[in-house]
Formats: structure tokens, C-alpha cells, sequence
């Protein structure tokens, strides 16, 4: 199987070892890992901003990167570890699309979006939908609680996938997050436009998440991620944020710490 890395622009500008997580995780379940480089945003923060005109040459962009007919051949799925720009793709891609047609614009942009948003896959979904893996061979000696971000959780209805992947991971306590399924107060722009409401939102979480005793806080999405990182500092919270494909891709014989 052949697939592309949408590493996605927090990925590739602040957290890179994520990406490189994801190939490593594949690659050792015999996936093959191109990542096409003229990838750029998927225009979410212009489309939640009102700007959705503006975000449609993003999206023509990415199917253009992504979508078949490519010189190197077409890819079998398109993996990100990002639960809110995969749902960027599958859930308001053809809404543009529809919004195009609906405005007198035509069916072009639809058509030039259609083949990728079913094979736009988040992690998690594609390892045990596609691969129909849970046990990935992984080692992680530590106690873990795991945040289902919102996208994930609503938008995707990624359910118990990344539980399931965790549950079987060599050496990896799971505590159960009270409040699990309350948002952290991200949301992107929101945490800009609402910074006293997001910032209380993220204490809440913070607690909660200290209250298991888990070293690690876990989830698949590195914006949500950033935003409880940067609150447990300003707490002084003995916790660290840790992505689920990092976790993932450990082993015994290379563990991460």
C-alpha cells in the first residue's frame, strides 16, 4: 500500500516529529510513505473565519497535490495526523463544493475536489479501519490520559479507535479523562477572539487531566495539543503533551521518551 503524508502547517512549522512519528509507524506496518511537497494549507483557518471564497484555491491546491492523475501514480489514502484538517477535507470540502453550485459558479470545483475526500484518513481511523490493526507493536512506559479533540470526536466520530490503539500499547497505563468529551477551548480563532473563556476552558481540562495522575496527556491533534501544553506550563503542572502518533511509533528497541 502506498499512501501520502499530509503533514498539515502546525505539523510541518512547530512540530515536526510528528510527522516523522507517522512514516515510522507506517513504514514498520509495510506502508509505503511519499510526502508530496507542494502541500500546503487546507484552508480551515480561512474557511471558521468567514473567508470561504478565499479558501477554495487551498482546496483546489490540495487535490491537486493529493488527487489522482499525478506523474508518480495515484496514492491508496491520504493520512494526517491532524483530526480537524482531515475533517476540513472530508466534511466541508463538499460543502464548498455544494456552495460553488449553489451560487451559479458550476460543478468544477466539486468535481476537482471528489476524489480526495474519501481517502483523506486521520491516523488513528486509518490504522484500525484500513489496516485493521490495533496492536502496533508499540512500547510506552508511561501512565496516560487521552483528550478526544472535537473534530476527532464530532466531526469524524473517531469513537474508541485511538483507545484501542493505546489499550494495546506494551508498557502504557490508560487513565479515563473526567469530562473527556468538553472541549479544551482551542478551537482555533476562538482561543484568539475568546481568550478569557478559552483560557478558563483549558484550566478545566488541565485539572481534569491531572486529576488521573497521568504522566502524559494524549491526543491526535497537535493545535488542541499546544493550546493544554501551554496552559499545564502557566499551571506548573507535572504533565506533558505528547501526540498519539509519538507514542505510537515507539518501541522497545527505540523507545520514545
Amino acid at each position: 500500500m502506498r499512501v501520502a503524508l499530509f503533514l498539515t502547517c502546525v505539523n510541518d512549522t512547530l512540530y515536526p516529529d510528528t510527522g516523522r512519528a507517522v512514516v515510522k509507524l507506517l513504514n514498520r506496518l509495510g506502508v509505503e510513505v511519499d510526502f508530496p511537497a507542494a502541500q500546503t494549507c487546507c484552508g480551515q483557518p480561512h474557511y471558521n473565519t468567514g473567508y470561504r471564497r478565499e479558501a477554495e484555491p487551498l482546496a483546489t491546491h490540495y487535490a491537486d497535490t493529493f488527487g489522482p492523475g499525478l506523474a508518480a501514480g495515484d496514492y491508496d489514502a491520504i493520512i494526517t495526523p491532524s483530526g480537524s484538517c482531515a475533517a476540513m477535507v472530508r466534511e466541508l470540502y463538499p460543502r464548498m463544493g455544494e456552495r460553488a453550485r449553489a451560487e451559479g459558479r458550476g460543478t468544477a470545483l466539486a468535481t476537482t475536489l471528489a476524489p480526495v475526500v474519501p481517502k483523506t484518513y486521520e491516523l488513528t481511523e486509518f490504522l484500525v479501519d484500513v489496516l485493521k490493526v490495533t496492536d502496533v507493536g508499540a512500547y510506552y512506559p508511561h501512565k496516560v490520559t487521552y483528550h478526544p479533540t472535537c473534530h476527532g470526536l464530532r466531526s469524524l466520530g473517531l469513537g474508541d479507535r485511538p483507545t484501542q490503539l493505546l489499550s494495546k500499547v506494551k508498557g502504557l497505563e490508560l487513565a479515563e479523562l473526567p469530562g473527556a468529551a468538553e472541549c479544551c477551548g482551542f478551537g482555533g480563532t476562538f482561543a484568539v477572539k475568546n481568550a478569557d473563556v478559552s483560557s478558563a476552558m483549558g484550566a478545566d481540562k488541565v485539572r481534569n487531566a491531572e486529576s488521573t495522575g497521568a504522566d502524559v496527556l494524549c491526543a491526535a491533534d497537535n493545535s488542541c495539543l499546544m493550546h493544554i501544553g501551554g496552559t499545564m506550563t502557566r499551571l506548573n503542572v507535572g504533565m506533558r503533551p505528547v501526540h498519539i502518533a509519538e507514542i505510537l511509533a515507539g518501541t522497545e528497541e527505540e523507545p520514545l521518551s
